[in-house]
């Protein structure tokens, strides 16, 4: 069974790009554009990774993954952000809600690399 990736980002080119890389690389994606319909998505299926803006228009990034934490303490979770952050920021306090910090403007062979590492192959 393919590996199910979640991908929450209110900008719709965003999850269009991701969606295009990573089914043609064999994952499942599913698309949610804000924080609400991801815990819609959750509720009816677990993902195998997530990926998730920082700063959506209706949700904090954080914050989401803050809840989904709390029913799927164990998914992997991507942050993928246009903000950038101070590197001990990122290390005192992102690094322990995230898998991994990307920004959006990294090649996409670093997201995909970073899908690989964390839930393996298709």
């Amino acid at each position: 069974m393919k590996k199910h990736i979640l991908m929450v980002d209110d900008e719709a080119e965003v999850r269009a790009i991701l969606d295009v890389l990573l089914t043609g690389k064999g994952y499942r994606v599913t698309e949610a554009s804000s924080g609400l319909e991801a815990m819609r998505v959750l509720k009816a299926e677990a993902a195998d990774l997530i990926i998730s803006d920082l700063q959506m228009e209706d949700s904090d990034g954080l914050e989401l993954i803050g809840e989904i934490k709390k029913t799927q303490p164990d998914v992997p979770v991507i942050l993928l952000t246009g903000v950038l952050f101070d590197p001990e920021v990122v290390r005192d306090t992102i690094s322990k809600k995230v898998s991994c910090y990307i920004e959006k403007t990294a090649p996409l062979s670093r997201i995909l690399e970073e899908v690989q590492r964390l839930v393996g192959p298709p």
